[in-house]
């Protein structure tokens, strides 16, 4: 009987091993370059919610950038269906991607886990730029749109989506502009500093600590309303109805268990309550935007049926 109890002791502590174990090998997809948006966010998020005591295991960062995150995303299907603690960050850049690239992700396949946060753009110049305001750079786009190279983000990301829809508004011909798509903010920001950009657009994340260093100056802001804290103007206060948001968040994997992807859900949740990720977002500038579950699956079903209309208005898919 004795024997009998210690075996049955002796499972359970495996059991209960197996089951930490686990729990401990949580893996997150980056699909960008380090550095970036999509990186800070998850990497900022799992260290916030170790942080505030409500996952404390490990985590592996796996960071595969290109193609506006369709290249990430599509190893991520593929090889992590059914893992029950695999996540994957995207936001909406990667709606437009995978129309832009033809690519094989099907956001609809994956569990949407959480919506975490928005951020709205900047349009850059350098700091000795003769361009003074948007309109300055308006009418320098108008006059010549392939002598004025825009870097950003990936092509028919939000970055690309806002120089379009500016120039849909200054009736500029948008498959005239010249977009140069980069590998991250830090990389527009070398391209404008060092002149091969004219001007760059990017999150305000990415962009705000050079334009305080005084290597980029900030010309506008594609919120409906001033930033507090930033003298940037809005595009609509420069009389351009351009408003839009690079919104980002948390898939889980295909086919991940319904109790795993519960608990993933319920994680983000006490993670958009808890006052280290508020901290976080504070520090970064980003605004919190917080949809969760099948709430959020059905807004990404809703903003890809948005976002693709968008794309074709401005010429940029057929």
């Amino acid at each position: 009987m004795r024997f009998r109890h210690l075996l049955r002791s002796m499972m359970a502590v495996t059991l209960l091993c197996g089951a930490t174990v686990v729990s401990a090998q949580v893996s997150v997809m980056l699909p960008a370059n380090p550095g970036g948006g999509w990186d800070s966010t998850g990497r900022q998020a799992m260290r916030a919610m170790n942080d505030a005591g409500i996952y404390t295991g490990t985590v592996s960062f796996t960071n595969k950038g290109g193609a506006g995150g369709t290249i990430g995303l599509a190893d991520f299907q593929r090889s992590q269906a059914g893992n029950p603690d695999a996540l994957a960050v995207f936001g909406a850049i990667t709606v437009g991607s995978i129309t832009m690239n033809n690519s094989p992700v099907d956001l609809s396949k994956f569990r949407p886990v959480a919506r975490l946060t928005a951020e709205h753009l900047v349009l850059a110049v350098k700091a000795d730029s003769p361009w003074q305001s948007l309109d300055d750079f308006v009418d320098a786009l108008k006059a010549d749109p392939g002598a004025t190279p825009v870097g950003g983000g990936s092509a028919g990301g939000v970055d690309h989506i806002a120089l379009a829809l500016l120039a849909q508004q200054a009736e500029i011909p948008v498959d005239t502009l010249n977009y140069i798509p980069q590998a991250g903010g830090a990389d527009t920001v070398t391209g404008i500093v060092n002149g091969t950009l004219a001007a760059g657009i990017s999150g305000i994340s990415e962009f705000q600590q050079f334009a305080e260093t005084g290597r980029i100056r900030l010309l506008a802001i594609s919120s409906g309303e001033r930033m507090g804290g930033l003298d940037v103007p809005t595009f609509t206060e420069a009389g351009y109805n351009v408003e839009i948001a690079n919104w980002r968040g948390f898939l889980g994997s295909v086919d991940m268990p319904e109790d795993n992807y519960r608990l993933w859900v319920d994680r983000f949740t006490q993670l958009n309550d808890s006052p280290q990720w508020h901290e976080v977002m504070d520090r970064l500038g980003w605004e919190p935007y917080f949809l969760a579950g099948e709430e959020f699956g059905t807004f990404i079903e809703a903003e890809s049926e948005r976002i693709n209309a968008i794309l074709k208005d401005a010429g940029l898919v057929d």
